[in-house]
């Protein structure tokens, strides 16, 4: 049968994107790591990852085996976190998943007090867009991520609202505004974040009559913000991503916000249900 130290190797290559991070992650060396999904692959008798030369991919038979290997690593951790818990102890691993953004504002104070009062539990963090996290609640790969609501089938608790900002050059004739309308974004270049952030703007510039080009798009907030202070176009951004040097942020008229919530999936374990009513009961 396979063991744990195999399912959670394999699994580890799966959510890290590689062998290397995958060993990062558990605290092992990399060829380990080699050794025990080789090993797995060896037992099940069909590769399970496509090598690439700088990722790898499931096969179909991988597929399948990361689902039940989820369950079988998520079962293994409940039985220790279940039993400890009957004993007045929280112990086992939270894995918790965040918009960039909201890391510092809204997550890292919860964490701090969550792990003063639980010092028992691994507290593994990581960030990525909206889609990704809710992917990763979905696939059982985080205990609890940070979602924007509504959130369906999902227990979730609010954190706060977070209003969205028009981001362009320093100088721009834009910023000299005390708000900007969308109209006068359409008439600019845009770079289009495709982490999760058109999803909120892109209803409220259809209700304004404005369509929102896509001159460049990016994935990390990071490299949109570069690409606006480059002067290649405006965008529109979270105001939780705080200040730039070379870029100006501005309020958007009409006014546009979105409703962040911590949000766990209907499996979620002990420590998960423990952080969950922390981050509501506590105004942090």
């Amino acid at each position: 049968m396979p063991t744990l130290l195999q399912l959670k190797s394999f699994l580890a290559v799966v959510d890290q994107g590689g062998f290397t991070a995958a060993g990062q992650a558990l605290g092992l060396t990399q060829p380990a790591v080699s050794r025990a999904v080789a090993s797995l692959e060896k037992e099940l008798g069909l590769p399970l990852l496509r090598r690439h030369r700088n990722r790898v991919s499931l096969t179909a038979a991988g597929d399948r085996a990361a689902a039940h290997a989820r369950d079988a690593v998520r079962h293994m951790e409940l039985m220790r976190t279940e039993i400890a818990a009957m004993a007045g102890q929280l112990t086992g691993t939270l894995r918790v998943a965040s918009l960039p953004f909201a890391t510092g504002s809204m997550i890292a104070p919860r964490l701090r007090a969550f792990g003063d009062e639980h010092p028992g539990v691994t507290v593994h963090l990581m960030e990525g867009s909206e889609p990704e996290i809710r992917s990763w609640l979905e696939r059982g790969a985080v205990d609890a991520g940070v979602v924007s609501l509504p959130a369906s089938g999902l227990e979730v608790v609010e954190l706060g609202v977070d209003e969205m900002v028009a981001v362009l050059p320093a100088g721009h004739r834009l910023s000299r505004l005390d708000a900007v309308r969308y109209a006068e974004l359409a008439d600019e270049p845009f770079v289009r974040s495709t982490g999760g952030c058109a999803a909120v703007f892109t209803p409220v510039a259809a209700e304004a009559g404005v369509e929102l080009g896509a001159d460049f798009e990016a994935h990390e907030m990071t490299a949109v913000i570069d690409l606006v202070r480059a002067g290649l176009g405006v965008s529109i951004l979270p105001s939780l991503t705080g200040s730039h040097p070379g870029v100006v942020s501005r309020p958007l008229i009409p006014r546009t916000t979105r409703t962040l919530a911590l949000a766990v999936g209907p499996a979620a374990g002990p420590a998960a249900r423990a952080f969950l009513r922390l981050a509501g009961a506590r105004n942090l």
